[in-house]
């Protein structure tokens, strides 16, 4: 218990799930733009299936150590703030298409960075810029008056605790319930069944997020630090890494810092461990227009949806947040588009 009070404690409680994630998405395949294009444009749903895994895990697994006490779900940012529905649908639009154009969301970025992707630093670093203009910058007061964020209303509870009510049972049952249906129709297919590396990485990001909850309530349960319960997000504390390494202030070293440096690094142990590390570089200045125009949307959009493809699409949802299936749906939507500007254009046809 004592060493829940050290400064450590958040940094590296982030930094061993960013690892798992790191790994997960330099072994495992995990990606959520590269979910989308498996299934959109080559019908294979093999990575789509990986994330219904996660999320199958991660909702149980939440729900399950919630009711155990070790996880303090109205302590998190989704039960304390109302999301703002517009800013969620335009928030996830955004960053959807902002990740299409770019080639990788947050996670992604950071994950090939690791791997020795210089496109991708470019990616994050403008991304981090772009997310804290919007949060606490000089774009934060337009923000708040276009999508203002209220507290403490029916939009700050979820899924769980509506069907809850309407079935006058423990939220731990239909949250079960829900993650059984993601669990069914990720094995409902035997390719997916026999993939043995889909499903243990699948199951290790469920963890990793679960792992953010767990820490995060232990620290604020037992230790005197202000670290807020949360799990894994890559658009705002992306921003907080930078300035934590710019200034060695900014918010200190937390959860997020520790979580940000855990998926570079484990990205790294992954790509050399599989002799796939190497420097790349972009081919052309439109590759990096691109590039940079994506970062700056995912930026914007995923402060104003409150999360990004991790935050909401696996993070909130492990909460089963209203938001969390308004944003992934927009994030999906976004990315099509975005993908389909890429391969075809805006021709009809």
């Amino acid at each position: 218990m004592e060493w829940l009070d050290s400064i450590w404690a958040p940094p590296l409680i982030g930094l061993a799930g960013g690892v798992l994630l790191g790994l997960a998405a330099r072994r495992g395949r995990f990606c959520t733009l590269g979910a989308i294009e498996d299934a959109a444009y080559g019908h294979e749903w093999n990575r789509l299936r990986m994330w219904a895994l996660a999320l199958a895990v991660a909702i149980a697994g939440t729900f399950a150590l919630s009711a155990a006490g070790a996880v303090d779900l109205t302590s998190t940012l989704y039960a304390r703030t109302a999301w703002n529905p517009a800013g969620a649908i335009v928030g996830g639009g955004l960053f959807g298409y902002g990740m299409a154009i770019a080639g990788n969301c947050g996670y992604g970025a950071l994950a090939r960075l690791g791997g020795g992707d210089l496109r991708s630093f470019v990616i994050v670093v403008v991304m981090g810029l772009s997310a804290y203009m919007v949060l606490a910058g000089p774009l934060a007061a337009l923000r708040v008056q276009v999508f203002p964020v209220g507290s403490g209303d029916w939009l700050s509870t979820g899924y769980a605790d509506l069907f809850s009510s309407w079935l006058a049972v423990p939220p731990l049952v239909p949250a079960l319930g829900i993650a059984l249906l993601f669990c069914a129709w990720a094995f409902s297919d035997r390719s997916f069944r026999t993939d043995a590396v889909a499903v243990f990485w699948g199951v290790v990001v469920g963890l990793a997020i679960i792992s953010g909850w767990v820490g995060t309530t232990a620290i604020a349960t037992h230790g005197f630090s202000a670290e807020p319960v949360q799990s894994h997000s890559f658009t705002a504390p992306v921003g907080e890494t930078m300035l934590y390494v710019m200034t060695g202030s900014g918010g200190g070293l937390s959860f997020s810092v520790g979580s940000v440096l855990g998926v570079v690094f484990g990205a790294l142990i992954g790509s050399i461990s599989q002799g796939r590390f190497r420097w790349e570089a972009c081919d052309d200045p439109g590759e990096l227009g691109r590039q940079i125009l994506g970062g700056a949307l995912m930026g914007i959009g995923g402060v104003l949806a409150l999360g990004c493809s991790v935050g909401q699409g696996l993070t909130a949802f492990s909460t089963l947040a209203y938001s969390a299936p308004v944003v992934l749906g927009a994030i999906v939507l976004g990315a099509l588009l975005g993908l389909r500007q890429l391969v075809r254009g805006f021709a009809p046809g």
